[in-house]
Parts: C-alpha cells; sequence; structure tokens
C-alpha cells in the first residue's frame, strides 16, 4: 500500500500494539533490480510488517545527480508496492531518512551490504529503542548504476 506518512503512522498502531515487528529500508530502487527484490525479501524475513522509504525524486535527484532518477517516484513507488514482501511503501522528500525513522520507530532497520553499521543513517535512532540494525549481503555485480552504465555502453 502506497501511503503518505500520517497514514502509514495510523496503519502501524494497531500492528505495533498487536506486537508485530515493524521493519524498515529504504533507498532510490530507481531501476528495480533482483539486489532490491533479494534486499526486500531478506528484510521481510527479519520481521510482521516491512515498510519502504522511498527517495522522492528531488531527493534523487540531489544524491545521484541531474540524470536521476530514470523513473519517477510514483512508477517507482507502484513497482515497489507490487512486490509481495512490501506492506507500506512512503515517499519522503529529505536526503536522508532520519525524520522518517523518527517518526516511525521501527523495531529492525535494514540496510544493503555497501553499507557499514557507521554509514546507515538512522541506526542510533532504531537502537537506542532497543531495535536491531540488520546489513544484508549484496548480489555481486546487482546495481542500479551498473545497470544504468551498461545501457550507456550499449547505446
Amino acid at each position: 500500500m502506497i501511503v503518505h506518512r500520517e497514514e502509514l503512522l495510523a496503519h502501524l498502531a494497531p500492528l505495533r500494539a498487536a506486537g508485530r515487528t515493524i521493519v524498515f529500508t529504504n533507498g532510490c530502487f530507481d531501476i528495480l533490480h533482483r539486489g532490491h527484490v533479494e534486499l526486500l525479501a531478506a528484510a521481510r524475513r527479519l520481521g510482521d510488517v516491512l515498510v519502504v522509504g522511498l527517495n522522492s525524486d528531488d531527493s534523487v535527484r540531489r544524491l545521484k545527480g541531474p540524470h536521476r532518477p530514470i523513473n519517477p517516484e510514483a512508477d517507482r513507488a507502484t513497482v515497489l508496492d507490487a512486490v509481495r514482501w512490501v506492506d507500506f511503501v512512503t515517499i519522503f522528500e529529505e536526503d536522508t531518512p532520519v525524520v522518517l525513522i523518527e517518526a516511525l520507530q521501527p523495531d529492525v532497520l535494514v540496510k544493503g551490504g555497501d553499507y557499514t553499521e557507521e554509514r546507515i543513517v538512522g541506526a542510533d535512532v532504531v537502537r537506542r529503542r532497543g531495535g536491531n540494525v540488520v546489513i544484508v549481503p549484496l548480489l555481486a555485480g546487482r546495481s542500479t548504476s551498473a545497470v544504468v552504465e551498461q545501457i550507456r555502453r550499449q547505446q
């Protein structure tokens, strides 16, 4: 389900009250590939509800440059929502998801293996309340940047 932050909080409140484990991950998810899908599947196995924070188009441009994203945020959100392991997708405008993480207070924060614990935004927020931070190993050679570069070379 694609929801705004406030709607998401309303959906999560009864789930949390019922003792469900809330898992959060985030990213640009510009061109969804197997590495993304493996990350999402692994994240969902760590809890009962998977929330994906999706960088807005403006946020992606600030992070990745003027030629990204390839796909607009509405398309990226719709594709993520279609992945069976994803329960909620919410778009955030900031460059990092720290404000969203502070609002959600997830039980588990998941990032891909290209991150170290020190570089995971919001790890301190999650740990402060007793949550876990999990780094999922990456699939070698699977990244949006690599896909984009391969397409450019073939043109």
